[in-house]
């Protein structure tokens, strides 16, 4: 947390572009888990942001924002398709706008896919997870696949199955254990060392 004494600040970023797609469903089960526990929460979808390709434009406003809003997080969520047995080439697309040194390095990353066959999103979440801590991120364990995720969403978003439901919204149990036990931790300790009192 870059500024502990404001809470933390979660960023979601949807890895489709696609009208009333999958993924952002999924996320905003997400999104309201974070919010029922007065966490901040925000949600980016990366089409909105007409993100150049890799090294085609220097500077450019959607990507920055991006950057920025990365840089100002607590923690990470990326959620992803699965498309041709891998991640979809949106959210590749919003890591590459993500800067050098990237601005994932060193932020907790929850991963969430979804997909249509009866394996889930295995390997795109696999796949990456590995870009992930290729940048310098900390991906986080256990990561959350939904598989026939067509069967599990009605056409308005609505969760179909409450033990799915349940299974979505870990990822924000997750990665608010992961604040709670291990970031949190470290900044009371950094607080203690450099004030030489106790935190409140």
């Amino acid at each position: 947390m870059d500024n502990p004494q404001a809470g933390p600040r979660i960023v979601i970023v949807n890895g489709s572009a696609r009208p009333g797609n999958y993924t952002a469903m999924a996320s905003a089960l997400v999104a309201d888990e974070f919010r029922k526990n007065g966490i901040q929460v925000d949600v980016v979808n990366p089409g909105e942001l007409d993100l150049p390709l890799p090294g085609t434009q220097a500077d450019h406003a959607g990507a920055a924002h991006l950057q920025s809003l990365i840089a100002g997080a607590s923690a990470v969520v990326l959620a992803t398709p699965e498309y041709h047995g891998s991640f979809s080439s949106v959210i590749k697309l919003a890591i590459e706008n993500m800067g050098f040194p990237s601005a994932l390095a060193g932020k907790p990353v929850a991963l969430l896919g979804v997909a249509a066959g009866a394996i889930g999103a295995i390997k795109s979440l696999e796949s990456l997870r590995g870009i992930v801590s290729h940048v310098g991120g900390l991906a986080l364990p256990m990561p959350v696949s939904v598989a026939n995720v067509q069967k599990v969403f009605d056409p308005q978003g609505h969760c179909l199955d409450a033990a799915t439901e349940k299974h979505i919204r870990r990822v924000a149990t997750a990665v608010q254990e992961y604040l709670t036990n291990h970031v949190c931790p470290r900044y009371t300790l950094e607080r203690l060392l450099r004030e030489g009192v106790a935190a409140n």
